[in-house]
């Protein structure tokens, strides 16, 4: 099967590689969020270029982009809009907020409080906010990508685990390369202006709105055949009872994953495969994927800390124990 706009997601991400140095798996992961209108939690330390690789996905999509940086002070109104009355003839209008946006980088999310958190909840679930008793549609395009500081705790508010299991996938972000870190401060030491550093100062969008959302149609029609769909049910099934899989994860998971996870690592599965030039989804496909769409959605027991088990060590031992068709 071919796909009409399959070659324009792969130029996107041939130029995305341009613009940012390094990080391959997170411009995989922005694609993949793009083509599924699925949220991102990003997290990693300052200065991993989170910021400046959402900013170039906008540019090259041609699509509207906001960042919000969450505080404690920031009310939902900040994130939604308000209502502002006009005193001249009495009447009152809504004023947009951020959110209406075709992507929202909201930078570290987990610095707001819980009545913020629930009006972001309602968008990313609903694609619609309320305010005044009025509801309102969010543009057709929009997701949201978060950002998180894995190091600094301090004046943070954890996020409920309704709101991680309505993100796609949870990325982590490493240090890149010694080669990869030469490149960019070259980057920076040619660019005419190093605080905006795409390569050769190219800023032409590569695609538009409306095909990104034709792409999003034709994400639909990638074939995931049944044996693959049998594996991802049980791979999610086994993160709720571990040691049944691994005996050595007993007693590590309070919570496994939601039957929301297979839909999202099915999903995520076919828009890699389409952004990877293919009309069917592989084992590696899901395999690549499988940690991102499921480290957050587990909730590991007291016993896990103790023994020095996270949610990653406990997926790849399932992924291990899996077998892929």
């Amino acid at each position: 099967m071919t796909f009409a706009h399959q070659t324009d997601i792969t130029a996107l991400r041939r130029r995305l590689s341009a613009d940012i140095v390094g990080q391959p798996d997170l411009l995989d992961r922005l694609v993949v969020g793009l083509l599924t209108a699925g949220h991102l939690l990003i997290e990693g330390l300052p200065g991993l270029a989170k910021t400046t690789a959402v900013k170039a996905l906008a540019r090259r999509v041609s699509a509207s982009f906001q960042r919000v940086q969450f505080t404690p002070d920031l009310l939902p109104g900040d994130l939604t809009g308000s209502e502002v009355f006009n005193p001249a003839d009495g009447s009152v209008r809504f004023v947009p907020g951020p959110l209406f946006h075709d992507i929202v980088l909201a930078d570290e999310i987990n610095r707001a409080p819980a009545k913020v958190q629930s009006a972001l909840l309602e968008a990313m679930q609903e694609r619609q906010i309320t305010v005044g008793g009025q509801t309102y549609p969010l543009p057709p395009l929009f997701f949201v990508l978060a950002t998180q500081n894995p190091l600094e705790q301090a004046g943070t508010y954890p996020l409920p685990e309704a709101q991680l299991d309505r993100f796609l996938l949870h990325v982590r972000l490493s240090y890149p390369s010694a080669d990869e870190e030469l490149r960019v401060l070259q980057m920076h030491l040619h660019a005419s202006d190093p605080a905006r550093p795409l390569a050769g100062g190219d800023t032409q969008a590569v695609l538009d709105v409306p095909s990104v959302l034709a792409a999003r149609q034709e994400v639909l029609q990638v074939f995931i055949a049944e044996p693959l769909q049998r594996a991802v049910v049980d791979l999610v099934r086994a993160t709720r009872d571990p040691g049944a899989r691994v005996g050595e994860l007993a007693g590590t998971v309070a919570a496994g994953a939601s039957p929301r996870a297979v839909l999202a690592l099915a999903h995520a599965a076919r828009a890699l495969a389409y952004l990877r030039g293919r009309d069917h989804v592989r084992p590696d496909d899901l395999i690549a994927l499988a940690p991102d769409v499921l480290r957050h959605r587990l909730v590991l027991s007291l016993d896990a800390g103790l023994r020095g088990v996270d949610a990653d060590a406990v997926i790849a031992a399932l992924l291990a124990h899996t077998v892929w068709p």
